[in-house]
């Protein structure tokens, strides 16, 4: 794949026309080519039976230009040099149109020289699991979960090998092979017309990148007696009762709270407007960077894409801009956008590496990769004995937010209550509601490292064309104050 790239970019560079540094001469300045070719196989069992089998291939490369000014796209399942040629065309007609309207100018400085190489962290590469070698295993799972109530037993695996290499005509060539994982598991509990159900993950499930080291964890099979039990333990459990009280969340559910009220409304090009009439605004203007307190002073959210294992680890982002750790928030500061070079020169603030595209027919945009609150000193047993009455929630089941980011609700799947520093019953059908700036500055404690849990996401949707993008989150257990709960079905 990769000769095969440098030979293809060799073949276009001829329609370079680098006579004008500037960009305004109409030829094309800058080639960049993106090949990516993705696997993905899903598999599925209901009641201890296959449900879904499926395997999707998908392989392309996307050309992009810069031409006076402006960067044009065009992409292409064909890979030979004609089909590639008529996209580099393609990609300068669509900048030159753009340009006659352009509110910014671009230059070679928004497309970094990039060499870079990163490859996901496998112990048991994906390629060794057969179809019915895993069928078994889901089929394994759903018969560990039946219990006396038990109506009904799922469990899922995605597993995803993406093979991405970047060639530019001002030098890049960089690859990254990357390895993911999604499996989550469900056990449904049912007495007369009650009925609850308990997830591994929540709607989310749980994302890593890594091999299939997480389905052999002896960890997993052990949750899954847990999820089994509080499922039916959840049908003579109480409501959860509406006050004003001190909330725990524990990470599946913090990794939720962390993705809408901070990563979404922090992208700089959401901020800037590009989202408006589809993902939305925000709430956070230009002037807040380095002045809002957006949480109390024990907030420390970082943007990092290096940790090993975590579901959005790279070394490049697609325009070539390498990968570094970067505090976002810092002491409870807003100090970082999520916005990628484009953005940055739009805005004028200093960003992060986040201009990335879900496939090879998409344009990068600015989006989440790990977005983690860094833990604190708490252990969990201090934050629940400090609590003379409040909740513990775990695991979510529905959201909402307003398209400012701001104002939210959150339903999750299990809850307990907290009476005079101790964990007393088990309540059901648990919400919460706030708003994001006083929600975060009411953060009291702040869980140690034993209290942290890694998750991610393949689902987290955004742009026109849509781009369903691959996010990650970790995430300590947190103590809020005064926060508003209430009982009943999902929100």
């Amino acid at each position: 794949m990769a000769q095969h790239l440098r030979e293809a970019l060799a073949s276009v560079n001829s329609l370079l026309t680098l006579n004008d540094s500037s960009g305004t001469s109409g030829g094309v300045q800058w080639i960049g080519l993106r090949e990516v070719r993705e696997k993905t196989t899903i598999c599925h069992a209901r009641d201890e039976k296959p449900y879904i089998n499926e395997v999707q291939d998908s392989h392309g490369i996307m050309v992009e230009v810069l031409a006076n000014g402006q960067f044009g796209y065009a992409a292409s399942s064909s890979r030979d040099g004609a089909s590639l040629r008529r996209a580099v065309e393609r990609a300068h007609t669509q900048a030159m149109q753009a340009s006659r309207w352009a509110i910014h100018r671009f230059s070679l400085e928004q497309r970094p020289v990039t060499t870079a190489h990163y490859s996901s962290s496998v112990q048991y590469p994906l390629s060794e699991f057969s179809a019915g070698t895993l069928n078994d295993v889901l089929i394994s799972i759903c018969q560990k979960l039946q219990r006396p109530k038990i109506v009904r037993t799922e469990a899922f695996v995605q597993a995803i090998e993406t093979d991405v290499h970047f060639v530019s005509s001002n030098g890049s060539d960089a690859h990254q092979n990357f390895s993911y994982l999604t499996a989550d598991f469900e056990a449904t509990a049912s007495d007369g017309s009650l009925v609850q159900s308990r997830t591994d993950g929540g709607l989310r499930g749980r994302s890593y990148q890594g091999g299939w080291e997480f389905i052999r964890d002896p960890a997993l099979w052990s949750r899954i007696e847990r999820v089994s039990e509080q499922a039916i333990e959840l049908l003579s459990a109480e409501n959860c009762p509406s006050e004003t009280l001190p909330l725990i969340l524990l990470p599946d559910q913090m990794m939720l709270q962390i993705h809408e009220s901070i990563g979404h409304p922090l992208e700089l090009d959401r901020i800037l407007g590009d989202e408006r009439n589809y993902a939305g605004w925000s709430f956070v203007k230009l002037e807040d960077f380095g002045k809002l307190q957006y949480g109390s002073s024990l907030m420390n959210v970082t943007f990092d894409p290096t940790v090993q294992k975590e579901y959005a680890s790279y070394a490049w982002d697609d325009t070539g801009c390498s990968a570094t750790r970067e505090h976002l928030i810092e002491n409870g500061v807003l100090k970082r956008p999520l916005g990628g070079m484009e953005s940055q020169l739009r805005a004028g603030l200093a960003g992060v590496a986040n201009a990335r595209a879900s496939s090879w027919n998409r344009a990068p945009i600015d989006r989440m990769a790990n977005i983690n609150l860094e833990p604190g000193t708490s252990t969990l047993d201090e934050m629940i004995a400090s609590v003379e009455r409040g909740i513990i929630m775990e695991s979510n089941r529905s959201w909402s937010i307003d398209d400012f980011r701001n104002k939210f609700q959150f339903g999750c799947e299990y809850a307990q209550l907290i009476e005079n520093g101790k964990i007393t019953r088990t309540l059901k059908n648990p919400n919460y509601r706030g708003v994001t700036v006083p929600f975060w500055n009411n953060l009291r404690k702040v869980g140690n490292a034993e209290t942290v849990g890694t998750y991610g996401t393949p689902h987290c949707g955004k742009g026109e064309p849509n781009q369903a993008i691959r996010v990650g989150h970790a995430s300590p257990a947190c103590l809020f104050d005064g926060i508003e709960v209430f009982g009943g079905g999902a929100v």
